[in-house]
Parts: C-alpha cells; structure tokens; sequence
C-alpha cells in the first residue's frame, strides 16, 4: 500500500479526528504565515517611518528604475505615503498570482516536497536580507518567489490527505483556517513589536526564523503527507477529458466572479495598508495611560477573526438543524453586506473626529466584528464554492485561478490607499463601502440568475 493510499484511510484520526499529516500541514503553514504577516505587518510602517525617506531611499538598489515603473503605472509623482501604498499593493497582489507558476513548477518538474523546500528557503532568505536598505527589492523578490512555491503546493496536499468521499474534508480546511488565524494572531504580538519598538530590523528577522521553523516541521513530517505527483507522469494514464457545455458556462461563471470578489474583498485586503496608517491619526488607542503599538491593531483584527470564524461555523451548523442552510454563494452575499456595514462604520468614525479630538475606538471595534463576520463568510466559503463547483478535469487550475481575485484587489488597495492624503476620511471609507455594496450586489444577482450551475444535480439547497 503507498503512501497515499494510506493518507486516505478514514480509521486515521489521530489528529483531532484527523490524519496525522494534517496536524504537520497546519504547523507548517501557521509558522509561515506568522513569517508572511510578521513582514507585512511592518511593511508599510517601515516604508514611510523610514526606508522611504531621505538617508535610506537613495541606498536602495535599483529603486530609481522601479520608482519610475510604479509612478509610470500611477500616473505621475506619488508622495511617500502613496508610494508605500502602491508597493504595497504590488508586493501582496503579487503574492496571490505567483502560486500559480509555483503549482506548475511543482506539477511538472520538481514535484510538492522540493518545491515547498525551495520556497521556504526563499523566503527566510527575502526576511533576512529585509535587514539591509540596499537589499530591499531583492528580498520582495525572493518572498514573491518564494511564496509562490510554498502558498498553493502546501495548500493542495490537505485535500490529497483524504479519499475523495471522505466528508472530513471541509472540516480539515477550517481547522487549516485557525491555525492560519492563530499566527496572525501571534505575528504582530511579536515580530510587529519588535519591529516597532526595537529596530525594524529584528522584526524581519523574526519573521526570517519563522520560515525556518516552518521549513522543519514541514521535513520532518514527510512520512505523513501524500507522496509527489507530477502531471507529466500522468498524462499517459489518465485520457483528458473536455468540458461539456454546462462545465463550461460554470467555468466562465467562476472567472466571472473573480473581479466582483477582488472589489468585494478591499475593505479587509486595506487593513495592512491604509488602515494602518488611518486609524493612530484619527482613533484614540489609548489603553491604561499607554498608547497601544499600531501594529497591535493587526492582532486585534485576527483575534476578532478567529472568533467569527468559529462563530460562522456554529451559526450555520445550528441554523442548518431547522431550517434549510443557504448555499454558499448566499453565504458570500451576506459576508459582503456585513462587511460593508462594518466599514461604515470607520466612516462614522471619521465624521466624530474634531480638531484635536479623536473618535471612540468602538467604531474600529464595530468595524472588526462585522467585516470579520463577514469575510468569515467570504474568503473560506468562497474557496469551498470553487472547489465544489468546478468540473474535477481543471479543478486543480480553478483553485489556484481563485487566488487571482485577491491578486486584483491587493493591487486595487494599492490604489485607494494613496487616496487616504486627498481625501476626507469620511470619503475615504465610503468609497470602499460603495465597492463592497456594488460586489454584493451583482454577487445576489448572479446568484438569483445563474446559481444552479454551481450546484451538482444531486445537491440539495435552494438559492
């Protein structure tokens, strides 16, 4: 019996009713996004508190060329703080567009393990070299590349855990989410702090030995996880299939959907960007006499996050035993308007600002309850969505196409976020209610119009 054989034996639940692989895959990826997020939560912080300015940008190399292409893409001269911004939204856009060669690397020449390996490698390196002003575009691109690798090959090994009728599929990828949410969490308490009130320079570091502790987990847990399988070796064996007519209208629907889910997605993709950089100037974050580290706000945000996660969970676990549970593209609708009413909020709370006089932080507190709330109901469901829905000949293509949404909206937040200096902050915030409004919008109509090709004829549920 190989290796994946026995990953899918059902009677293996040694890891919260799970297989054993799962608890490596979930420690693997938590310690890496506490790499991912420790970095970026200091990333734009650290831009224009002072790689950016005057004594630091000109030791950067190559940045003269590079600021030329991004103010060439923005259209003239951009300030500090709306450069920060743009590179910001490169860098995490591009994030969600380089898993897809990473996943074509690893299905047709090195194959899951080496791959990942490299990436990890990759990584550690791009926070280590983070430590230098000269070094910078260099270590944004060896992250890139490196996330590339790393993000959907390790992604795609929790399903491969499973046999295709195995049910404890959906609930492996909640419990991938939390521990995903508890390194959030974790990143800025510890690498955000250090970066913030030691030096910049440990909190990149930090994150550097991160990587490295993801890298070993992972290695050492090789036993566990599936085996490799490249897709050259495969096409000999398996006879390609074309899509029949109502899997192509479904495909087409699933690229349709990308751009609303890019601009539905921009109220929480501005958390690390201008929220960042919004929220000290105008809330008060005063705690005991103590000004509380703005990226602490991170840490507020994926604790919040966890708990609606779990929440949403339970919710539709209960509402499911009464009453007939929405599909998930209903489901997606209603974390669209919860977090456009949470980013309203932030909108009250710019107009209760007055001179020297800062808003309540409940508003930011509204602001995380509801949109966590909501992209609990967004992102997670709208992987499940994609998953299910698409036809089993691309499936693995249409997952990794179904990160290019947040590819589209990081680079969009990349955008809004140099508004923040020409624009009131209410006009500010409800811009981006009036695009997450207008995606939750076209999203019902969808689902009202064309939802009964995402369901499979022998699903049950009404739209």
């Amino acid at each position: 019996m190989n290796i994946t054989t026995s990953m899918s034996d059902e009677s293996d639940r040694s890891f919260l009713g799970h297989p054993r692989g799962l608890a490596y895959i979930s420690f693997t990826e938590a310690w890496e996004r506490f790499s991912y997020y420790g970095m970026q939560t200091l990333l734009v912080l650290y831009m224009v508190r002072q790689l950016l300015l005057p004594g630091h940008i000109e030791n950067i190399a190559g940045f003269t060329a590079f600021r030329s292409f991004v103010e060439s893409m923005y259209g003239g001269a951009l300030s500090t703080v709306a450069l920060a911004s743009a590179i910001f939204g490169l860098y995490t856009g591009f994030v969600y567009l380089t898993p897809i060669a990473g996943g074509f690397i690893a299905d047709r020449w090195l194959g899951k393990t080496t791959t990942i390996t490299i990436g990890a490698l990759l990584m550690a390196m791009g926070h280590f070299l983070m430590a230098f002003d000269v070094s910078f575009l260099i270590a944004l691109t060896c992250l890139l590349t490196g996330v590339g690798c790393f993000k959907g090959n390790l992604a795609s090994q929790v399903s491969e855990l499973y046999a295709p009728n195995d049910m404890r599929r959906a609930d492996a990828y909640q419990i991938y989410f939390l521990f995903i949410n508890a390194a959030v969490i974790a990143a800025p308490l510890i690498a955000g702090t250090l970066g913030e009130v030691y030096g910049w320079h440990y909190g990149f570091g930090a994150a550097g030995i991160g990587m490295l502790i993801s890298l070993v987990i992972y290695l050492s847990g090789r036993k566990w996880l599936p085996v490799d399988s490249r897709a050259s070796k495969q096409t000999t064996e398996t006879p390609k299939t074309s899509l029949s007519k109502n899997e192509r209208r479904t495909v087409y629907l699933l690229l349709f959907l990308l751009p609303v889910l890019a601009i539905g997605s921009v109220g929480n993709q501005e958390i690390f960007n201008a929220y960042l950089l919004w929220v000290p100037d105008n809330v008060d974050l005063v705690f005991f006499g103590r000004a509380m580290p703005t990226t602490w706000l991170i840490t507020l945000d994926a604790t919040v996050s966890v708990s609606g996660l779990f929440l949403s969970l339970m919710f539709w676990r209960w509402w499911a035993k009464r009453f007939t549970e929405p599909s998930e593209i209903i489901k997606m609708t209603i974390g669209l308007g919860l977090s456009a009413i949470g980013i309203a909020a932030l909108a009250c709370a710019a107009m209760t600002v007055n001179g020297t006089e800062k808003a309540h932080i409940g508003w930011v507190l509204a602001f995380e309850v509801l949109n966590s709330f909501g992209f609990a109901n967004l992102f997670p469901v709208g992987i499940a969505l994609y998953a299910r829905a698409a036809p089993k000949t691309v499936a693995g293509t249409i997952m990794g196409v179904y990160y290019l949404h947040l590819f589209m909206c990081n680079n969009l937040v990349g955008w809004l976020g140099g508004l923040v200096e020409r624009l009131s902050g209410t006009q500010f915030w409800l811009l981006h209610v009036g695009l997450v409004g207008t995606a939750m919008v076209i999203l019902y109509a969808i689902a009202r119009f064309f939802g009964h090709y995402f369901i499979p004829e022998n699903s049950r549920g009404e739209f």
